[in-house]
């Protein structure tokens, strides 16, 4: 009885080693990754947890506290309302996400669509990247606040007008992966069959544009964020009383020369998730890109 079970335990040891030795190769080789990925949780988290770590209310005004520096109560001081940063900086890390994933996925969504469309139909891509041209040519930030001035100050919008900035950029990329692989021998034995054209770009085109797309998503994702902070400092993006990170920043510097930490730590914390993003970014194009992954 015990000699039959002994194989099975050998069995059930050797395997968690393997399990382990796996999780090391891992990080070992993708550091970037698994660094971005852990600031970024972090981050992620701090944002979710924020009324259990910041319990404070972010729009509690207490001018008996005002320009207080940091404290028990209040870890990172007061800004010149006596609202605690803090709670300021921990909730706007929602807002600053949100942006973030939402432009990120619905411009790559938009953009795959379009560059598909573009890059396989001739006429198609005559008309639609002379339209992608027009909007690169404006600088991303200036179309935002055009929009922003259009639309009105919300959360929604400023998705919105981001968005419109991005799509042209994911459109050329996916774009370009159409015209390199529509030229393809696969491509032009399929058509020679009588696939139709759907399924030719669904089935054959589709796959080869998904590595770049998630690589280039997390750099929307990351330019999505700072422009947030951009159109909220410039009293373009979210409205006052959200308590974003370009909100934080722009109502604390008048007060810098006194009371630093109003922005240096929302500052801190934008330019941290915005490294996260990147490196995550980076790390998947050297694991995804089978050129770079053979030199490693």
């Amino acid at each position: 009885m015990s000699a039959a079970l002994e194989p099975e335990v050998g069995a059930a040891t050797a395997e968690e080693p393997a399990t382990g030795s796996r999780a090391w190769r891992f990080v070992r080789r993708n550091p970037t990754i698994v660094v971005g990925g852990l600031i970024l949780a972090l981050v992620l988290g701090a944002a979710l947890a924020a009324p259990l770590l910041a319990p404070i209310d972010p729009l509690e005004i207490n001018v008996l506290v005002r320009l207080q520096g940091p404290s028990a109560e209040h870890p990172f001081g007061t800004d010149h309302l006596g609202r605690d940063i803090w709670s300021r900086t921990v909730h706007g890390g929602k807002v600053s996400l949100l942006v973030g994933a939402s432009v990120a996925v619905i411009s790559s969504a938009l953009g795959l669509f379009i560059g598909l469309v573009a890059g396989y139909i001739t006429i198609v891509d005559r008309i639609v990247m002379r339209i992608m041209d027009g909007l690169m040519s404006i600088p991303s930030i200036l179309l935002a606040i055009a929009l922003m001035a259009l639309a009105g100050s919300s959360i929604g919008n400023v998705i919105f007008a981001i968005t419109v900035s991005e799509v042209p950029r994911v459109t050329r990329l996916v774009r370009g992966i159409v015209l390199s692989v529509r030229e393809e021998p696969f491509i032009e034995a399929a058509v020679a069959s009588g696939t139709r054209t759907f399924w030719i770009i669904v089935r054959h085109i589709l796959p080869m544009t998904v590595a770049p797309l998630i690589v280039q998503a997390t750099y929307v994702s990351a330019a999505a964020i700072i422009s947030e902070a951009y159109l909220s400092f410039l009293g373009a993006g979210t409205p006052p009383e959200v308590p974003s990170w370009g909100n934080v920043v722009a109502e604390g510097r008048d007060f810098f020369p006194i009371a630093p930490w109003l922005i240096l730590v929302p500052s801190a914390f934008l330019a941290m998730t915005v490294l996260a993003v990147n490196m995550l970014g980076d790390g998947l194009r050297d694991t995804l890109d089978p050129r770079i992954a053979r030199r490693m």
